[in-house]
């Protein structure tokens, strides 16, 4: 099985080569947004210890990754209703163009 093609990337001042099946440009996007993160992190608690950094980086993370989870399926939840809503009306108005039509000429 061949080796995945791997990306060069740094995060948190660390090098690394990470084999990925996606873009290129992708991986250095993700990686961009954990260097990021960490730094933040960093300077907000002034906590030095890069492994209690990218820690709270990955609660950080994981927690607005969570939270966009939980906005998107309350949004496919509404789609679904509205979805559901439009069926329901469009069988009524069936219903109505295919009844009785009154005043009908002759």
């Amino acid at each position: 099985m061949p080796a995945k093609p791997s990306t060069k990337v740094e995060i948190y001042d660390q090098h690394y080569n990470l084999g990925s099946d996606g873009d290129a440009d992708y991986v250095r996007k993700l990686a961009e947004r954990v260097d990021a993160a960490m730094r933040q992190v960093a300077r907000e608690t002034k906590v030095v210890d890069s492994v209690r950094v990218a820690v709270l980086a990955a609660i950080q993370l994981a927690d607005e990754n969570e939270r966009l989870r939980a906005q998107l399926e309350e949004i496919e939840n509404r789609d679904q209703s509205v979805s559901a809503r439009a069926r329901s009306l469009s069988q009524k108005l069936d219903q109505v163009l295919a009844g009785p039509r009154l005043g009908k000429a002759g």
